[in-house]
């Protein structure tokens, strides 16, 4: 049995250096719909053409290509980080709570690789 539930959406976060240029450029290439930009987050995102899946586009000063982090939706973000800590997981820092958007964690797999789980505010109410 897993130790998160884990929901039917997916954001595939990529860093950038303009993230309204890069929304335009994923609307006017690839024909995503753009959902939102949140500026004092530095963090965009669009819907892509697959159900489920959007992609973030967070603004760095120096992005480093090949970066992109799965970010996996819960329905309840405390219940499934404590159960991945319980197990051995590490993770980078708290959680990450943007009012009005969502909360995110960052965690690793047993390579290092980064992934995240994230907590959508937009719906609840």
């Amino acid at each position: 049995m897993a130790l998160v539930n884990i929901d039917n959406r997916i954001t595939f976060a990529l860093s950038v250096t303009d993230r309204h240029a890069s929304a335009d450029w994923y609307v006017e290439k690839l024909g995503f719909t753009l959902l939102f930009h949140i500026d004092e987050a530095g963090w965009s995102e669009l819907q892509t053409k697959t159900d489920g899946v959007t992609l973030g586009l967070g603004e760095q000063g120096e992005p480093k290509p090949g970066n992109a982090i799965p970010v996996f939706g819960v329905p309840d973000i405390d219940v499934a980080r404590a159960a991945l800590e319980g197990a051995g997981v590490r993770f980078d820092g708290p959680t990450e709570v943007i009012e009005g958007m969502a909360s995110l964690a960052t965690f690793y797999d047993p390579d290092n690789n980064a992934l995240m789980i994230a907590q959508d505010h937009t719906s609840q109410g």
